[in-house]
């Protein structure tokens, strides 16, 4: 007997829109909390977005916030007020963005409005953002006397660099994003209105590519954040050996001698 997938709350799973074959559309739906991260809220995304790594027809994810005014504003602060050193420790609540990060797809972040603490991390591990002009990011946790929690100093530091990193986090204050864009934080600024196309165009590019080469490839360029130059560029090239035993990497390159699109298979 099948099992029903459980019914989601905090997370609307819209089917890929017209034209954008193999994109999900993902979207936090908490708008009255300005999409606040309860923990209930990411585990219910990294069960969606486990079920979608595992499906075989989803190609990328597009993840955004409900409304117009917020990506995601943050933690659910009523939610962390009550927590101790020992609950958060027992408890295990933070290991769900292991499981968010662990997710090989392709995720883009569509963001409008704020992108702030928990918010701001949660599109730091997508791998491209898509920013409206009115997006604003930062983590200022430091003013409700904690830090960031959720890879804020790590991912920020590695995104814009020590310098700017240090005073964003040490100051709480924000960056819009023309200042995201300079920094490098933010793959595309757009107008507002135009986030969500932009960014499932930019998904249906990814979509698009064979598969198994797309992610390799992103596993990859993570992987440079984190190994030395020597491991990255061994795990670089047993990656690209890789897929010579697929199929689209045979089909890829007779596609090209024959001057004729490719049909990945994902195999």
């Amino acid at each position: 007997m099948t099992k029903a997938q459980p019914a989601t709350r905090f997370i609307r799973v819209d089917a890929p829109p017209d034209g954008h074959d193999g994109v999900a559309l993902l979207t936090l739906d908490r708008p009255a909390a300005l999409n606040a991260l309860s923990f209930d809220l990411l585990d219910e995304l990294a069960d969606v977005m486990t079920r979608l790594d595992r499906d075989g027809t989803t190609r990328a994810v597009v993840l955004t916030g409900a409304g117009t005014r917020a990506f995601a504003a943050g933690a659910d602060i009523t939610e962390l007020a009550a927590q101790t050193p020992e609950r958060l420790t027992s408890e295990g609540r933070f290991d769900v963005w292991d499981r968010i990060w662990a997710v090989g797809l392709p995720l883009i972040a569509a963001v409008r409005g704020y992108a702030l603490g928990g918010g701001c991390e949660l599109a730091m591990s997508c791998d491209l953002i898509v920013a409206g002009e009115d997006a604003r990011f930062g983590q200022p946790e430091i003013r409700i006397g904690v830090m960031p929690g959720a890879g804020g100093t790590q991912r920020l530091t590695r995104a814009v660099g020590t310098a700017r990193a240090m005073e964003l986090i040490l100051t709480g204050r924000t960056m819009d994003a023309a200042e995201a864009r300079a920094a490098g934080l933010v793959t595309r600024v757009v107008p507002a209105d135009e986030v969500l196309e932009a960014a499932l165009a930019l998904g249906d590019v990814i979509a698009s590519m064979p598969p198994l080469a797309v992610r390799a490839a992103k596993r990859a360029v993570r992987q440079a954040e984190e190994l030395p130059l020597r491991a990255g560029l061994q795990a670089e090239r047993a990656a690209f050996f890789e897929l010579f035993a697929t199929d689209d990497q045979r089909e890829g390159m007779r596609a090209f001698m024959e001057k004729r699109a490719p049909a990945w298979t994902g195999r």
